[in-house]
């Protein structure tokens, strides 16, 4: 019998007391009336007893453990919830195997976390790492002599200043995400037309969509005005994150489209391109800190690795979403919402 109660329990103890008694005094005496009483008899003193026993020997002791489990989970050392139902026994097995599925995830959970302030030690300590250990090299070298050749003086200062602005860039990047995480930065809330804002990015980055020979243009049937209300300037830097990176990323000769779309409360921003696309396995990954898809070309095109993960945290702000899809040698959409302005 798989989690009996305690009167089951009881009564079948007390029916096996009753009739070993009953038996033993039959075989004894050989009276039959006095057996059955003797049965009956024993079977309500023997149930009273083992029924109390188990009462406050047992089962009150696994209330008080159910009391601790309960407590726990709920963060607290006093106070309780009195759901526990007849059978004690099964309520607690239920309540620690919940409890123990619970301590799983947070052990799960806190395991990846751990992992992910390694990687991010890793990627901080390897990203300062490369332009001081060029700055250390080139002002070493002006300093063993070159800073007298007028032919190499001039190319390392520069080189210099180069790493110089990379390692103020990261340096900004890292403290704007550490505001943006603890909600140090207030958001200033405006109506706004998002197209306008749209070529607004698109003018400012003109000459690198030129130099790849890229097209940067508005989705055609979504070329009219699109009223939201969120914060301007952050928005745009949302704006010129997505788009440079599809001109960086993008194939030479390719298309960058951004089109719009009305989402009843929200209005929906997609940043399209015909570039080489990402795997699927990197899309859950690629807001992260740092997480690069390709660290050599990465590299190569610039940035500190932590464009798209402030990107997330601005949109968050604003209380709303943002998502990718990607298909391998198709290309890219990164999408998200804003809050459609009421006013007109």
């Amino acid at each position: 019998m798989k989690n009996p109660k305690p009167a089951t329990i009881t009564f079948f103890l007390a029916i096996v007391i009753s009739i070993a008694a009953a038996m033993t005094h039959f075989f004894l005496e050989r009276h039959g009336q006095h057996a059955l009483f003797l049965f009956v008899l024993i079977f309500l003193l023997s149930y009273f007893f083992i029924y109390n026993s188990l009462q406050i020997f047992i089962y009150r002791k696994i209330k008080l453990i159910y009391k601790s489990i309960h407590n726990l989970k709920l963060g607290r050392d006093t106070g309780f919830s009195e759901h526990l139902g007849d059978d004690p026994v099964a309520d607690v097995e239920n309540e620690v195997a919940d409890w123990g599925v619970m301590k799983k995830r947070e052990i799960d959970e806190l395991r990846r976390m751990e992992q992910f302030r390694k990687e991010f030690l890793a990627n901080v300590s390897h990203e300062l790492k490369t332009p001081l250990f060029s700055l250390q090299g080139y002002v070493s070298t002006l300093l063993d002599g070159a800073l007298e050749d007028p032919n190499v003086n001039r190319v390392f200062l520069e080189k210099s200043a180069k790493n110089l602005d990379r390692l103020c860039t990261l340096v900004e990047d890292l403290n704007e995400i550490s505001q943006l995480e603890r909600g140090d930065i207030a958001l200033a809330l405006e109506t706004f037309d998002i197209n306008k804002l749209v070529r607004e990015v698109f003018e400012g980055a003109e000459v690198k969509a030129n130099n790849r020979n890229i097209t940067l243009s508005i989705k055609k049937g979504t070329d009219t005005a699109f009223n939201v209300l969120a914060d301007r300037e952050r928005i745009r830097q949302v704006l010129t994150n997505l788009i440079v990176n599809s001109i960086k990323y993008g194939k030479e000769s390719g298309e960058t489209t951004v089109g719009f779309y009305d989402m009843d409360e929200n209005i929906l921003i997609e940043i399209s391109d015909n570039g080489i696309g990402i795997e699927e396995e990197h899309l859950p990954r690629l807001f992260e800190r740092f997480y690069r898809i390709d660290k050599s070309r990465s590299r190569d095109v610039g940035g500190t690795g932590l464009g798209l993960a402030i990107v997330k945290h601005i949109i968050e702000a604003h209380k709303q979403t943002i998502n990718v899809r990607s298909t391998p040698g198709i290309g890219s959409t990164f999408g998200f919402t804003l809050l459609k302005s009421k006013d007109r």
